[in-house]
């Protein structure tokens, strides 16, 4: 059984066939700690997935993972343990195409507790194993996808930044330092019209 005051663990992989990922839990067992499995996914890769390369695969089985497994981890610190480098740079990546850019907005939402990892394959023999055998991706496994299931989320580009509280100093800083930005700043703020600020915008403003 997991307990959701412990922190979690993700293995994901993916081969030519399928994804897997095994969510593990390390809990104290007769004055020991102790890793345990606690849930494991799996399923066929989808017809437009086989087109994907192995780092955009091993990304879509992070994003797979993390929605499957929700119910655990939401809430919750948990560590992904992956053996692609790509995955661990993913929340990060300044230049991604239209699949990984989707990727990594719907993973942005783990971000402040998810910690990824890389490790040597070998040590993934759970989730590289469900991964190779995988179920059906029909209506009867609990881990299926929809062919649509990504299409489904209409993001044409956005770029993602580690906002920092230096970053928000800096725009707090801003308003006053440009003369626009400050009156404008000040007439959002009023009930009323000011006509004296108005008039003291640059002409282009005024209207």
């Amino acid at each position: 059984m997991p307990d959701f005051k412990l922190a979690f663990k993700i293995y994901i992989n993916e081969s030519g066939d399928g994804l897997g990922a095994a969510l593990h839990q390390v809990q104290i067992i007769n004055e020991k700690h102790v890793e345990v499995p606690i849930f494991f996914i799996y399923r066929q890769i989808k017809p437009t997935e086989a087109r994907y390369g192995a780092s955009q695969m091993e990304c879509l089985c992070l994003f797979w993972a993390l929605e499957k497994l929700n119910y655990f981890l939401e809430g919750c610190v948990f560590e992904v343990i992956t053996y692609c480098t790509t995955v661990k740079s993913l929340l990060n990546m300044k230049t991604p195409n239209k699949n990984m850019l989707i990727l990594q907005i719907v993973i942005q939402e783990y971000r402040g507790n998810m910690t990824i990892v890389h490790k040597d394959g070998n040590i993934h023999k759970n989730s590289n194993g469900l991964s190779r055998w995988p179920l059906p991706n029909n209506i009867d496994n609990p881990a299926y996808v929809s062919e649509e299931a990504l299409a489904q989320i209409p993001i044409e580009g956005v770029s993602v930044t580690d906002l920092k509280t230096t970053f928000f100093e800096e725009v707090r800083s801003s308003y006053t330092q440009d003369k626009n930005c400050s009156i404008l700043c000040q007439l959002l703020t009023k009930e009323c019209k000011h006509n004296s600020l108005i008039h003291s915008l640059d002409e282009i403003l005024k209207k």
